[in-house]
């Protein structure tokens, strides 16, 4: 344990003990806090950084001003000082930084975000959720290169983290192309002292995903001349972080150390001079230098006592300032009063956006790492730099920049393995091997030959068809063989039939007439030689109508996938126990050990959804064989090798078994994880790196964690170290042998055990199943009392009719949308959807508070009625008027999403009588009213105008016999198409309630601003395609030319509509019921 460790300990200690009191809110005079090294040796101290973050605040300034922004950022600078511990720098900064944030929380001045710490060591501690410090506020670190803080919740990195340069070297060695081979090895050099960013880079590819996927030898202090000057070194690649003078350090006069056989690789990512003096030193000839783009808007200093100090550690602190900035000012857009009660940045804000500052453009991830092109620059013949190629650390592609490069390797970059001479005794050795191999090859080319004329004379016949019995009804002879696949849940049909007194099913042989060709009738014969209890039996190949099938023993269960996800048939604790598990995973081994040792040999597409269970609960393999018919394919149980390579192998198998084997022991999802639940992102993972599914290792029992180092051992990623089925079926047989010795049980007595077990669980199953469809048959109710009237379910339900019925007074309500057409002209089919739903969703929330029923609604027409069917007096037209207003109270608030500022009227008609109602139609049965009350209704609203109830006498004349005091006006006489002329009202209120309508427009206003309605759309849409749109109510273009003085108003999302400032209706009478 080193000293870092302890240091850890004790600032955790620290942090437990201060409880977090919660953070204070991000406007109380501090944005962001700053906590940072402040000594004179770290490029990203705090002396130096400190410059460039106040020129960001007050570049930000100016960008807020520009748009209109008032809140503007401050920062609080926190620095501490390591001089006074033995080991200054990062290696002592846990502690401080700790003590820093502790001040900061107790204080409540934590503000929205953090700058800080670069150090590893101290950013480690501080985003470690596990280790008990639980931060919302985001940390935006420019450093921070270590594994330990990857994937983190709050943490955004804006220089390449070690996880992205350990992701090129992988991509890089493993993917050849014009200009380089593949590579499988190389050296790594560990220099005794290193900056921050080497440290933490060499330090991955020493005990990263680097050392899974390269086989790599670590070099420190003198042995990398050793291995230069040796003839037996087992790689021409050597991988160092520095700069040119540390490359010619290294070399050290070697002569060796320059050859063209040679490859350095040098990281060394923060140093512009690549670009600004393109001439390179003679020891940088057999060097790729890796490096950041050439985007950088400043020049580098790297001398610490100039006044002109400038790095990348300080430009990306002067950005992250910037990247604050943006983020405040996109919240501000949204509301500013959320800003002002927001304690923290949403760690959204940061994750997978793009940004530019000085540095060039920033793209971060969904971890909040930056991705980057990096640069690899090589030395021409004639020692100048030149770019190579481009690395996308966000694709992981290598991009060749120079196709024709002039380099001391030739036309390619040297291979990873030596070329070195062979001693006389090798040359012997390899004779005699090759002979033997000879030798043996035309031996087995022989017997194979033979065999195969053997197999050839063997004619294959196909079963008569007359013995293929079909099953007489169809829904039961096609029938599903219950294959979940994780891509789509779907169910592959499959044919059934009776052969030999058995049932069997039917498998096409696709693109096949049934004129098999010779290597299909040697693998046909192969595949019917099988017979073995695990694998199902083939009978042969028969010739139906329908094309050409494959006759296989039928599994009564299904699927073992399909087994381990009904977990209601087939329970965990009671039926499926931890030896029932073992027992299948031991059916499996020994079928596929039988199958490996036939002359199949292998089998390729091994699956839980090709392992099916027969009614006595044995597992047995099918889909072997076939490999003319089949391919096979790339999927989750797919071995690595296979999955990079087309392929097939007795290991890929064993692979494939352990993922089944971990399917059956979670009874969860193919290839389970927390970390992701994409099959794309899991298949690139395990191609990409060593990406398994979730073991936990953390168990009691013995017998557990023999099952678990087995399926380990199976999934190992090189196929070698795998165990073959003859192993690890005799491991499962030993488990199952102690297992049955320690509990001291025979096999009747087990059976016993399980069939008590399973009559125990029926009954179970039987109140859950009971209870599951009471809980259905409730929501079917529901949702049938949302589509009819409730009197009218019962009857359909009790009688299966119901009788129309006559009413002698109802109120009845219609509305629709003004200049509807005008906004569906402007808007898509998608919007003109969400603004109905709005619109009614409002409506139907406001239905369900009055005695009113909900008749349909037919574009933007909107009909509701009370009176039916339930009866309710005079209180119908009482309801219908009081949800009347309501919805016109309702409209006043209202705004489109997509429209914002375009104001919406309806028209509202009410009038009152008698109608007749029922059922109408079978199939979607509506519940409908028919007579002269409708029509009436309907005239109503239409010769009605905008933001106006319009109601009719006999409406008046049964709100009278009420006790509820309307308010309403006298419209005059209104000419109803077919009811002649009629007196009709406005109603505008009730007595003692305040409803708060919106002012409707004059008649002349209406019509002009109904003309002017599509052009306000227009300038909404385009000010929307700019981006700014802010809930902003203009005049038309037309009344700015009339010069009518009318000005615009902003108002907020919240606020009442004002429609324009229309001048509002002289009320000519009030009449109060």
């Amino acid at each position: 344990m080193g000293a870092e460790w302890w240091w850890g300990h004790l600032c955790l200690l620290g942090i437990l003990a201060a409880r977090c009191r919660g953070v204070s809110q991000c406007l109380d005079g501090i944005t962001f806090n700053v906590i940072l090294l402040d000594d004179e040796e770290s490029p990203w101290s705090l002396k130096y950084v400190k410059r460039e973050i106040l020129k960001a605040i007050e570049k930000d300034k100016s960008m807020n001003a520009a748009e209109g922004v008032t809140l503007n950022l401050t920062a609080n600078f926190g620095g501490f000082n390591t001089s006074y511990y033995r080991h200054r720098g990062c290696q002592s900064s846990t502690c401080e930084a700790m003590d820093e944030l502790k001040s900061l929380m107790n204080s409540g001045n934590l503000g929205c975000s953090v700058l800080g710490p670069t150090c590893t060591y101290a950013t480690d501690q501080i985003v470690d959720v596990e280790r008990g410090l639980r931060l919302s506020t985001p940390i935006i670190s420019a450093g921070s290169f270590g594994d330990a803080c990857d994937n983190t919740v709050n943490l955004q990195r804006l220089l390449p983290p070690a996880r992205k340069i350990t992701d090129f070297f992988i991509t890089f060695w493993e993917t050849p192309n014009n200009l380089k081979p593949e590579w499988e090895t190389a050296y790594v050099y560990k220099k005794q002292s290193n900056t921050e960013d080497c440290f933490w880079y060499i330090n991955a590819l020493d005990a990263g995903r680097f050392f899974l996927s390269v086989e790599r030898t670590v070099l420190r202090g003198g042995e990398l001349n050793k291995v230069l000057k040796s003839q037996n070194r087992t790689s021409n690649l050597f991988i160092m972080c520095g700069s040119p003078m540390d490359i010619k350090e290294a070399k050290h006069g070697i002569k060796e150390a320059d050859s063209s056989d040679i490859l350095f690789v040098l990281i060394d990512l923060y140093n512009d001079q690549y670009y600004i003096n393109t001439t390179s030193m003679p020891c940088m000839r057999n060097v790729l230098v890796l490096t950041m783009p050439d985007t950088r808007n400043y020049t580098v200093n790297t001398d610490l006592k100039s006044n002109n100090t400038m790095n990348d550690y300080m430009a990306a602190y002067h950005d992250a300032v910037l990247l604050i900035g943006q983020m405040m000012r996109k919240t501000v857009e949204k509301n500013h009063s959320d800003v002002q009660q927001m304690d923290f940045f949403s760690m959204n804000f940061f994750r997978g956006i793009s940004f530019t500052g000085i540095a060039g453009t920033y793209k971060l991830d969904s971890y909040g790492d930056r991705d980057v092109n990096l640069s690899i620059i090589y030395t021409t013949t004639s020692n100048k730099y030149q770019l190579l190629f481009v690395f996308d650390t966000e694709s992981n592609t290598t991009i060749v920049v120079d196709n024709k490069p002039v380099f001391i390797w030739g036309k390619r970059l040297p291979n990873f393995k030596p070329d070195g001479d062979l001693a006389s005794h090798d040359i012997i050795v390899i004779a005699l091997a090759v002979t033997v191999v000879v030798v043996a090859t035309i031996a087995f080319i022989f017997y194979r030959q033979n065999r195969r004329d053997r197999l050839l004379r063997k004619r294959w016949s196909h079963i008569a068809s007359d013995l293929i019995i079909l099953l007489e009804n169809y829904e039961h002879n096609v029938i599903s063989l219950k294959i979940e696949v994780e891509r789509k849940n779907s169910n592959f049909k499959i044919r059934r039939a009776l052969y030999d007194k058995k049932i069997v099913i039917l498998k096409e042989l696709q693109h096949s007439d049934g004129n098999f060709n010779e290597t299909q009738r040697i693998e046909l014969n192969a595949l019917q030689q099988i017979d073995y209890y695990n694998l199902t039996k083939f009978y042969g190949t028969v010739k139906l109508d329908h094309g050409v099938f494959g006759v296989f023993e039928y599994g009564e269960r299904g699927s073992l996938r399909y087994v381990l996800n009904d977990k209601v048939s087939y329970p965990e604790e009671t039926f499926m126990d931890w030896e029932f598990k073992i027992s299948v995973m031991y059916d499996i081994a020994k079928g596929m050990s039988y199958l490996h040792a036939s002359d199949l040999q292998v089998h390729g597409r091994l699956k839980s959804t090709n392992c099916v269970v027969d009614n006595r609960m044995v597992v047995k393999i099918t889909d072997f064989g076939c490999n003319t018919f089949l391919s096979p394919g790339k999927d989750l149980w797919t071995a690595p090798e296979h999955l990079r390579k087309q392929g097939t192998s007795q290991k890929g198998d064993v692979y494939s078994f352990a993922i089944i084997a971990h399917e059956i022991v979670l009874r969860k999802s193919t290839f389970y994880t927390e970390c992701c639940t994409d099959r794309a992102e899991k298949l690139s993972n395990v191609i990409m790196s060593y990406f398994r599914p979730d073991l936990n290792f953390d168990t009691d029992s013995e017998k557990e964690g023999e099952v678990y180092m087995l399926i380990k051992s199976c999934w190992d990623e090189d196929p070698e170290k795998r165990p073959d089925f003859k192993k690890v079926e005799n491991t499962l047989g030993k488990i199952i042998s102690n297992i049955h010795n320690q509990d001291n049980e025979s096999y009747v007595d087990n059976m016993i055990r399980r069939l008590q077990m399973y009559s125990r669980n029926l009954e179970h199953l039987v109140e859950e199943r009971t209870a599951l469809y009471k809980a259905e048959r409730d929501r079917a109710d529901c949702l049938n009392f949302m589509l009819l009237p409730g009197p009218v379910v019962k009857s359909l339900k009790e009688t299966g009719m119901v009788e129309p019925e006559l009413y002698e007074e109802v109120t009845i309500y219609f509305s629709d949308i003004v200049g509807f057409t005008t906004l569906c002209q402007y808007s898509t089919p998608m919007e003109v959807v969400d603004m109905l739903n709005d619109i009614y969703k409002g409506f139907d929330s406001i239905v369900d508070h009055h005695d009113v029923y909900k008749v349909e609604t037919i574009g933007d027409a909107y009909m509701v009625t009370s009176g039916l069917p339930k009866r309710n007096g005079n209180r119908h037209a009482v309801d219908i008027c009081r949800m009347a207003l309501e919805i016109l109270h309702f409209m006043g608030t209202f705004q489109l999403r997509h429209l914002p500022g375009i104001p919406v009227w309806i028209r509202i008609g009410v009038h009152s009588g008698s109608c007749a109602a029922g059922v109408v139609g079978i199939k979607m049965p509506r519940y409908c009213l028919f007579g002269d009350t409708v029509n009436t209704a309907s005239r109503m609203e239409s010769t009605g105008h905008p933001l106006r109830i319009h109601v009719s006498q006999p409406t008046i004349n049964i709100l009278q016999r009420t006790d509820c005091k309307f308010e309403y006006e006298i419209r005059g006489e209104t000419y109803l198409k077919g009811k002649g002329t009629e007196t009709t009202y406005w109603l505008t209120g009730e007595t003692g309630e305040d409803y708060d309508l919106p002012t409707p427009p004059t008649a002349e206003n209406f019509q002009r601003l109904q003309q002017d309605l599509a052009q306000m759309i227009l300038a909404c849409l385009e000010r929307r395609s700019r981006g700014s749109v802010r809930r902003k109510k203009t005049l038309s273009s037309r009344s700015k030319e009339d010069k009518r003085g009318q000005e615009s108003e902003v108002e907020s999302e919240s606020g009442p509509l004002e429609y324009l400032h229309l001048a509002n209706v002289d009320n000519t009478l009030s009449t109060f019921l």
